[in-house]
């Protein structure tokens, strides 16, 4: 039986841009359920990480509906859907986005500590000895390299327990070696807490360990398969 934690039913994006308003996804129906990974793949522009965003709340759907966990995410304002985030789900970016004045360990612990957790750094100093990292806590993100930051922000989406993982592009900025290493450290924490995982990816070898494909071309869903249809 399954049991979905992401429902989308005739999703909607557009933005105003320059040149008017731009219809970023058209009418995406889809739903993911627990447990699963789900890989958004497609050309550049195909509204991949917009369709993430949606998922993760992070824009309003401006037609149709987006419903995570039961709750209705474009019935709830901004201040909402960052409680919402806080409690239920991780994110991922490419681009890390970790706060630069603030170490390994500071960084890690602060979900925690905006959740109120009294014991936010100890959760956090063992989620950074999960990624490999408890001999960098003390290191700001300038001292870290790519993949070290990396590692930081996984450790801080996962910190929280999260029911669902959403990654962007998480080894767009790595090279061969470290994005094997951040791929293995990602499905290895989906494993550990039984998390649904939703990436955004371009590399072959991330999508083809997920369970279902999804390929998006023009805003669209042009094709949903299990692994084989990235191979």
């Amino acid at each position: 039986m399954t049991d979905p934690v992401i429902s989308l039913k005739d999703a909607c994006l557009s933005l105003e841009g320059n040149a008017g308003r731009v219809e970023i996804l058209h009418s995406i129906t889809l739903t993911v359920n627990r447990g699963e990974t789900l890989g958004l793949v497609g050309p550049s522009g195909s509204g991949k990480s917009s369709l993430l965003m949606l998922m993760g709340g992070l824009e309003q759907a401006t037609g149709g509906s987006v419903t995570v966990l039961g709750r209705d995410l474009t019935a709830m304002d901004e201040d909402a859907l960052a409680r919402f985030r806080r409690d239920h789900m991780g994110v991922v970016f490419q681009s890390f986005h970790l706060i630069p004045t603030m170490t390994a360990l500071e960084n890690v612990a602060t979900p925690l500590e905006l959740a109120g957790a009294r014991d936010a750094f100890a959760r956090a100093g063992a989620e950074l000895e999960t990624v490999g990292l408890s001999h960098r806590a003390n290191h700001y993100p300038a001292q870290l390299s790519g993949g070290e930051q990396q590692r930081v922000a996984l450790a801080r989406a996962s910190v929280m327990r999260p029911e669902i993982l959403l990654a962007d592009e998480p080894t767009g900025n790595l090279d061969t070696a470290n994005g094997a290493a951040i791929i293995d450290l990602l499905l290895g924490l989906r494993d550990r807490h039984g998390a649904t995982l939703v990436l955004v990816t371009h590399s072959d070898d991330l999508a083809a360990r997920c369970d279902r494909v999804v390929r998006l071309r023009d805003g669209r869903v042009a094709l949903s398969d299990t692994r084989e249809a990235a191979e």
